[in-house]
């Protein structure tokens, strides 16, 4: 009688041991999803402006001054949904201009701001299309070289879906 309490008790430990593992990784599998979901453009688009004189150009220019929540993402992977934009100048599918917005509502077209758009350099090409796409990269914030976008993206691949 005793040995069969001993065996029901551990036959329920085991049992319970499973089911909270089991749960465990439901929740972590959640977790990590719901961190693929994150929508990343309203986070770029806290950045303020602060004028500045420029010696090479002559004038002031608007130097971007990003938000602490901004610079904490700096250099981490980012994955994020948008619309490669055609541009002159780039060469190739691997450098490319990526925005929140389809080409007709996007930056270059004065629909939008400049926090809307990131500079891609991915590592294979990635073909150009005009549907919405996911690309995950290490996000670069540039607040010097007036020549290149304030948010660039490197080491960018692809998410397929």
């Amino acid at each position: 009688m005793v040995i069969l309490r001993k065996v029901r008790s551990y036959f329920k430990f085991c049992v319970l041991k499973k089911l909270v593992l089991f749960l465990l990784f439901g929740f972590s599998l959640q977790l990590a999803i719901a961190q693929s979901e994150i929508n990343y453009w309203p986070i770029l688009a806290k950045v303020t402006y602060k004028k500045e004189y420029d010696d090479l150009l002559g004038i002031k220019i608007d130097k971007p001054i990003f938000s602490p929540e901004l610079r904490s993402l700096e250099g981490k992977a980012i994955q994020i949904k948008g619309y490669i934009i055609p541009t002159d100048g780039y060469k190739s599918h691997k450098e490319f201009v990526f925005s929140a917005f389809p080409y007709s509502s996007c930056f270059f077209c004065g629909a939008a701001g400049p926090e809307t758009v990131l500079e891609v350099m991915a590592l294979k090409a990635i073909p150009y299309t005009s549907e919405p796409i996911e690309i995950r990269g290490n996000l670069v914030l540039n607040n010097k070289d007036i020549n290149r976008l304030m948010f660039l993206l490197t080491d960018v691949e692809q998410v397929k879906k």
